[in-house]
């Protein structure tokens, strides 16, 4: 009895919750469908499971890039990804399993390049809103096409290097320093005319 239930084991797999499944046929190659969670037959040795997670997963993609006015910036890009489920043929065929480790840091990369290539270092910081969503928005539409889905794009880290990190600090205090004076001047002035008027009065 305890020999059946092993041989049946044999003939059975099991596909967990947030997971998919393909069979690959050692004679046929990959079975169509797709199998969803759930108890399902197979052949020994000849049928092949391949399991895919389709829950959301994150990824951290790091880049060096220069912006349009030379200065480099190291940038970090956290996704959340998930395959297609429909898609899971296709991928298995022509990426591969590790389809993620495969698409995400080479695409993530281009994007990265093209987007932040199109502006300079100061506008990089004031216009981190919009630079993100330019990256989210590209970056969704080339995963798309390798059937894989994007639940989020953010950008996590955002450094330049030291020299231009200084001067752009130098350039802030500089800019307070000449708003105080600005405050110094303007609170004199009031003093100024309020002793006038006491003096008129």
């Amino acid at each position: 009895m305890m020999g059946l239930g092993l041989i049946g084991t044999q003939f059975i797999f099991v596909v967990d919750g947030g997971e998919r499944a393909l069979i690959m046929d050692a004679f046929r190659g990959l079975r169509p469908g797709v199998y969803g969670e759930g108890m399902h037959f197979r052949l020994p040795v000849i049928h092949q499971v391949k399991r895919f997670q389709v829950r959301s997963q994150p990824q951290l993609i790091p880049s060096s890039t220069g912006t349009k006015d030379m200065q480099t910036v190291e940038i970090a890009l956290r996704i959340l990804f998930r395959p297609q489920e429909k898609e899971l043929p296709r991928i298995l065929n022509e990426i591969g399993a590790d389809y993620d480790k495969r698409i995400l840091p080479s695409i993530g990369n281009e994007v990265l390049k093209a987007v932040v290539a199109q502006y300079n270092a100061e506008q990089l910081i004031s216009k981190r809103q919009e630079v993100s969503q330019r990256i989210r928005h590209e970056l969704t539409e080339r995963a798309n096409g390798f059937g894989i889905t994007l639940d989020d794009v953010s950008i996590t880290d955002l450094q330049f290097a030291r020299e231009f990190a200084n001067a752009i600090e130098q350039k802030q205090v500089a800019q307070q320093q000449a708003e105080r004076a600005k405050y110094i001047v303007l609170k004199k002035d009031e003093e100024r005319k309020a002793s006038i008027i006491q003096a008129e009065g």
